[in-house]
């Protein structure tokens, strides 16, 4: 079963937040709870965690989360490859596969996780299947041994990712190789 539609709003909620952001997670719980157990109880606990704030906390909190620790940056090739040559051919390769598949690149990079999750929504349950075992989930991994223990909403969600992924490809995760 593909969770590719599941994707679109774990990228809105991976993107800095609007005055909508608390919408979204009901909807990305919603899309999730399709897939996995685990994924809907990890939404939900970072949807009762953000619940209450305003945007302005949220943001605060986003920015605090992801562009402030370099443990949780939403780059993917930056947690499998750190900045050396592999990244660039990683951030090379990744921008390729984003102009075959028809997405626009934002201000973000091209490994940045949102792009990541539309590129994985366009591609062939194969191919997507390879890309998420080989390079998303080991780079969410990374990011949550980061977070552990920081008591951040943001580990539910990055949790709910990883159970929403590793549910739709499980049958290609053991022994892939980075691409």
């Amino acid at each position: 079963m593909s969770c590719a539609h599941a994707y679109e709003p774990f990228a809105r909620l991976l993107s800095y937040p609007d005055a909508d952001y608390l919408e979204a997670a009901t909807l990305c719980q919603r899309a999730a709870a399709q897939f996995s157990e685990e994924a809907e109880r990890n939404l939900r606990a970072f949807h009762s965690q953000i619940e209450g704030r305003t945007t302005e906390q949220i943001q605060e909190l986003f920015v605090q989360t992801f562009d402030l620790n370099p443990v949780c940056v939403l780059e993917v090739g930056w947690h499998l490859y750190g900045d050396n040559y592999d990244r660039g051919a990683f951030l090379v390769k990744t921008r390729g596969q984003l102009r075959r598949h028809g997405i626009a690149e934002s201000h973000e990079l091209p490994d940045h996780l949102t792009h990541v999750l539309a590129l994985l929504a366009r591609m062939e349950p194969e191919e997507a299947s390879a890309f998420a075992a080989a390079n998303v989930i080991p780079a969410l991994d990374k990011m949550l041994g980061g977070m552990a223990g920081k008591e951040s909403p943001y580990e539910f969600l990055l949790r709910a990712l990883r159970a929403t992924l590793a549910g739709a490809h499980a049958p290609v995760l053991q022994g892939v190789k980075h691409e």
